[in-house]
């Protein structure tokens, strides 16, 4: 049991070694089967195992410890300083996206038309080169294809997150005002959402894919589109999962008005993905 002058710290904490030996293979898995290692998709199955091992290990014990009463303000402060500085490293991880998606339609793509300071490069490099946006390249390199509208699945997936922004906020209000079945109804509505956003993304890189001819190929425009859609899709699911989880304790019982902070840091993470959405919305798909 912690009090308000000491800091818990557990006895021990084989986690971080285990969740090491999962990355390790994980990442030699995936080395070796970028260099044709027969044995590369093994070693990644077992480094992704012990990964979910460590993880469902290591938050479970977070979960026992929290419910048991071992933590005070001091280790929640930490708590909540810890998620501040992981929220800023991914807006700092997708303002880098962001900027590279600036840069080449800004200057990149002007200069190799020509413009400014870039006539040498359009001389010397590609003078048939035409500065337009989406640009596939020189002479269609990645082949004809059709940029991917933002009106369709991506405004349909813009209404779904933004109501999940909603949803999720309605559960906070019904956790701190001790109402129980508003939180697990309208947490259940946010993880239910997010999901059907992930498969309407599948659904619509299946349509970009296979009707569209835009693929990784096609151009700086298909690789700057699925680099963003497809980083913040993972994202998403990072979120829903962890938003699950919070379900899942709720139904469960756990969690009070006054203390809550698992389910304060997962919704903290559904507005950051939500946000992102609608930058990505405006500058990838509608821009």
């Amino acid at each position: 049991m912690s009090t308000d002058n000491t800091y818990y710290v557990p006895h021990s904490a084989k986690w971080p070694i285990v969740g090491s030996i999962g990355m390790t293979l994980l990442l030699g898995g995936f080395a070796g089967q970028l260099n044709g290692s027969s044995m590369a998709d093994n070693i990644m199955l077992v480094g992704l195992l012990v990964t979910i091992y460590m993880l469902f290990g290591w938050f479970g014990d977070v979960i026992e410890e929290s419910e048991s009463g071992a933590y005070n303000k001091a280790e929640d402060a930490s708590f909540r300083i810890g998620m501040v500085w992981f929220i800023f490293s991914e807006v700092m991880f997708f303002a880098a996206f962001f900027g590279a998606l600036y840069y080449i339609r800004v200057f990149s793509v002007p200069w190799l038309g020509g413009a400014d300071s870039g006539a040498a490069t359009h001389e010397f490099l590609w003078n048939s080169y035409e500065a337009i946006w989406p640009t596939n390249g020189p002479e269609a390199i990645g082949g004809e294809y059709q940029k991917m509208s933002a009106w369709g699945l991506p405004s349909i997936n813009t209404l779904i997150l933004l109501t999940s922004g909603v949803t999720v906020t309605v559960a906070h209000w019904g956790l701190v005002a001790n109402k129980r079945k508003q939180l697990i109804w309208a947490l259940a509505a946010t993880v239910a959402l997010g999901f059907i956003f992930v498969v309407l993304q599948a659904v619509e890189y299946g349509h970009g894919y296979h009707d569209l001819n835009l693929t990784m190929g096609s151009g700086v425009y298909g690789s700057t589109f699925y680099m963003l859609t497809g980083f913040h899709g993972f994202h998403v699911t990072v979120g829903a999962i962890m938003l699950a989880v919070v379900l899942v304790r709720s139904i469960k019982g756990h969690f009070t008005a006054e203390h809550h902070f698992a389910f304060e840091a997962a919704a903290w993470y559904w507005h950051f993905v939500d946000v992102v959405w609608l930058g990505l919305f405006i500058f990838v798909y509608w821009l």
